[in-house]
């Protein structure tokens, strides 16, 4: 998600609840003896009454022998589920406890495949300041025509259909989406236009479908008085299709603006993180009545044709006035959320970090790494040191907004310290290689860096992500400059995040810890030792003191 309002003022957060562990615990018995396989979704938008109806055929697997003989389907107030078929034509009981249903399903045999389809009605939620307050978007275009979409990152996909409502796990054999709407309107989904019906004189129905795994929350439909533009990509895997659906009235901006910027985004990122995870689903872009949001393979953009957020640059250094933000941070969502998943929302660093970081690596991939480390620098400014980044388990809480900014500047820190932009760049390709499709813990992506870089950043992680301290490097020199003392402060007692430093004339490898230490420097690595220079490259503060006692 486009991050400027998202969190910077959150309201502190409620006690958790009953609710809350319902909907948050992945661990679950009525969720962990099946396994996703496809959602089949059916919506009927009546976009007067702002009510839909339909049905969700889940086809899922049995992975354990033992569990309960229920089976927890999400689906939120005030919508209502109205039956529930097993098989062909079996009808099941269910209860309600708030936002879950219980469905009392038959027993299954381990890795057998069943399926059932939930009929579900409703008035949804009504986004109040999509993309941020999460719901239906029941919009008008300028030309006071209807224009609708959902957006529900955070809120969850049970706001509108009935699911898993989870991270952890996604239908492995993609998603279909079937809208039906008026007749005069353009639907668009996810992945590939698969058939277009029209009933009578009032109605007609489209069917998109994904073939890849996909988060729940970025299933969405997009209603309006769309024309497509095609193109394709020459891509690391091929031709790429490319298609950005616009208002009708937009298509000449959309072609002139748009266009060359999802090009531009795709080259560089292609470079940075590898292929496109999303080769058979195509790439689309989607006007939409928010700003922005990283819905998997139909991306909505918002951000009125301009570069920067809005046309303002958020670092503040006019590196951000160089690209259109949303395309470049949503679509690069799409390596760093949509291909790469944390099953838990707590975790929601791995997305939001290395998407913000990918503004970053644009500016750099264009215009050189120092344009680049201005913009991740300029960036600063925005974090609030407000709670830690990671938020509670297994009770659907995220942790700060700081997980924007304050991670990107501490992926950028890492960097730094590896000092070897060949072995960063391998790192981020082969975690989108290695975690292709998957849903994975913020353990395993911390892990997965300390193993490529031969380096442990163990405390490094849990300083930025844990903690709201900034640390401080203490240093000071000797009489003669010739020797160096540091040391770091305001920090974990186990934070050593080692200071690599490289100039055109020399290098210098520190690596501090909570108490004294010192190494002898020449006069060329003296010129690295500025308060400027290092903090430049990472995220922390800088205090010269007195030359500490033997």
């Amino acid at each position: 998600m486009a991050q400027a309002q998202h969190h910077l003022t959150e309201m502190v957060q409620e006690p958790i609840t009953h609710a809350d562990s319902v909907r948050g615990n992945i661990n679950a018995p009525e969720r962990t003896w099946w396994d996703v396989l496809k959602y089949d979704i059916i919506v009927k938008v009546d976009d007067d009454a702002q009510t839909i109806k339909g049905s969700n055929k889940i086809t899922y697997k049995v992975v354990k022998d033992s569990y309960p003989a229920f089976m927890q389907i999400d689906l939120q107030e005030p919508m209502e589920i109205d039956s529930v078929i097993f098989g062909e034509s079996r009808k099941l009981n269910f209860t309600r406890d708030g936002n879950a249903f219980h469905i009392n399903v038959p027993k299954q045999k381990y890795l057998g495949t069943g399926s059932i389809e939930v009929f579900f009605h409703g008035k949804p939620k009504k986004a109040v300041k999509a993309p941020w307050d999460g719901g239906w978007v029941w919009a008008k275009d300028s030309l006071n025509r209807p224009w609708i979409t959902v957006a529900c990152q955070g809120l969850g996909a049970s706001a509108w259909y009935p699911c898993k409502d989870v991270q952890d796990d996604e239908p492995n054999q993609g998603a279909s989406l079937s809208v039906i709407t008026k007749k005069d309107l353009v639907e668009v989904g996810n992945g590939r236009l698969k058939s277009e019906t029209t009933y009578g004189n009032e109605w007609k129905e489209y069917t998109w479908e994904v073939k890849n795994p996909i988060n729940n929350y970025t299933i969405v439909p997009y209603i309006g008085y769309y024309v497509p533009i095609n193109a394709t990509y020459a891509g690391l895997k091929g031709k790429l299709d490319v298609t950005l659906w616009a208002l009708d009235y937009n298509k000449t901006r959309a072609q002139q603006h748009s266009l060359p910027e999802v090009m531009r985004m795709l080259k560089a990122f292609e470079y940075w993180f590898g292929p496109y995870p999303f080769y058979e689903d195509g790439y689309q872009l989607v006007d939409a009545p928010h700003l922005g949001m990283e819905h998997q393979s139909a991306v909505a953009y918002g951000n009125h044709y301009l570069n920067g957020y809005l046309g303002r640059d958020l670092s503040g250094t006019g590196q951000g006035d160089k690209f259109d933000f949303i395309i470049v941070h949503e679509s690069g969502h799409e390596w760093f959320a949509n291909n790469i998943t944390s099953k838990d929302i707590a975790d929601m660093w791995i997305h939001e970090s290395f998407t913000n970081y990918s503004e970053t690596l644009f500016t750099e991939y264009y215009y050189g790494k120092e344009a680049g480390q201005e913009y991740c620098y300029g960036i600063r400014k925005n974090i609030v040191n407000d709670k830690p980044i990671i938020g509670p388990y297994n009770v659907n809480r995220e942790g700060s907004g700081d997980m924007y900014y304050k991670g990107a500047n501490m992926i950028n820190s890492i960097r730094s310290a590896i000092g070897d932009d060949k072995l960063f760049r391998e790192i981020l390709i082969g975690m989108n290689k290695d975690f292709y499709h998957s849903t994975v813990t913020s353990t395993d992506i911390e892990n997965y860096i300390n193993k490529k870089s031969g380096k442990d950043f163990t405390s490094t992680f849990q300083q930025y992500l844990t903690t709201t301290q900034i640390p401080q490097l203490e240093y000071a020199f000797s009489k003669e400059k010739n020797k160096f003392y540091f040391r770091y402060v305001n920090c974990l007692d186990s934070f050593n995040m080692p200071l690599t430093l490289i100039s055109k004339k020399a290098s210098l490898k520190v690596i501090p810890s909570t108490k004294w230490q010192s190494i002898s420097i020449s006069n060329g690595q003296l010129e690295m030792l500025n308060p400027t220079n290092i903090e430049f490259q990472y995220y922390i503060s800088t205090k010269k003191v007195a030359e500490p006692e033997n």
